[in-house]
């Protein structure tokens, strides 16, 4: 009886028991000390207070996880529990994204940020099903065209070798219906092959661009907004779901906002790296952009049905179509 009465007072005076402790593995292709590194690394920290400690976000920047089709083959194992990925590496849990980086499909930042609320529902559904929660949608930027040679043409530029992504043969094929000679690798093999040769160009957003120092090997920016680069941060719907129902809103709200922080703070960082490049060799290669857009849209037969179902294509053409319509 003494023995059940104090079992029960020191149940009575003990502590609560911890709340478990859930841990989740991000990576990125952000070099290390990039703005969208150090805004992943402050919603760490803000996740971290939020949840007392109980909810560990630990960042693996600057490839170190491998490119983003094996960042998302980790994570369909659960090696890691999230990533932030441009459309691209989400082309490996659904295709619909890349729609949104289409070639010379949105002529503006703000075009393209006009759309995007009517259609992050629509993607959010995609990649719930998928079984993956994506935290915040944004532009990155404006893809430029970065080369060997200060290529003014399409004719010009006609062959020339480009860094494609390995593990979407179908963008391979758009790349070469505009003229391109599309050189299939890993994104972490970029420097080496531009050092050999084996690329002469790249298509990438400038702040990347200098964070890398890559216009160190292709001195030559071709001033035409190729594409717009759309990037997601995501998690593996199992890992969310480990978090307390009532948590989970506070810390979606500070990756959205954070979010938010990148779209507003991005034109100006492209815009501040162009000039940083101009100080150090960076040669801007002025073009007719008309020229541009009928090259770039060569791509788009191919692109609609083969790298995006068809459907979705031309849900975000006609988006995009009853935008400018609008604000005629």
């Amino acid at each position: 009886m003494k023995k059940t009465l104090l079992a029960a007072l020191l149940l009575a005076v003990a502590p609560p028991a911890l709340a478990q402790q859930v841990q989740i593995k991000l990576g990125t292709l952000a070099p290390n000390g990039s703005t969208w590194h150090e805004l992943l690394k402050e919603m760490s920290e803000r996740w971290g207070q939020a949840s007392g400690g109980n909810v560990k976000l630990r960042i693996y920047a600057g490839g170190t996880q491998g490119n983003e089709g094996e960042m998302i083959r980790k994570m369909a194992v659960g090696q890691l529990q999230g990533a932030a990925v441009t459309t691209v590496g989400l082309h490996d849990i659904a295709s619909e994204p890349q729609a949104l980086a289409v070639p010379l499909m949105f002529d503006s930042a703000a075009e393209l940020q006009r759309a995007l609320p009517v259609l992050e529902p629509k993607l959010d559904a995609i990649l719930d099903r998928k079984g993956y929660v994506p935290l915040t949608w944004g532009a990155i930027g404006a893809l430029k065209l970065f080369c060997t040679k200060p290529f003014r043409t399409p004719a010009e530029a006609a062959g020339a070798k480009i860094f494609a992504w390995e593990g979407d043969p179908a963008s391979v094929k758009a790349w070469k219906a505009t003229g391109f000679n599309p050189v299939v690798l890993s994104s972490t093999d970029v420097i080496t092959s531009l050092q050999t040769g084996m690329i002469e160009c790249i298509a990438n957003v400038p702040l990347y661009v200098l964070t890398a120092r890559l216009f160190e090997k292709v001195p030559y920016m071709i001033d035409v907004n190729w594409g717009w680069l759309v990037g997601a941060t995501v998690i593996r719907k199992d890992a969310w779901e480990k978090i307390p129902a009532d948590l989970r809103p506070k810390l979606l709200a500070i990756a959205k906002e954070l979010g938010k922080k990148v779209d507003d703070e991005v034109a100006k960082l492209n815009t501040d790296a162009v000039i940083a490049m101009e100080k150090q060799g960076l040669k801007v290669v002025k073009v007719d952009a008309a020229a541009w857009r009928a090259t770039a849209e060569k791509s788009w037969p191919v692109v609609r049905g083969e790298v995006v179902p068809a459907a979705f294509f031309d849900e975000v053409k006609a988006v995009r179509d009853a935008q400018r319509a609008a604000k005629k």
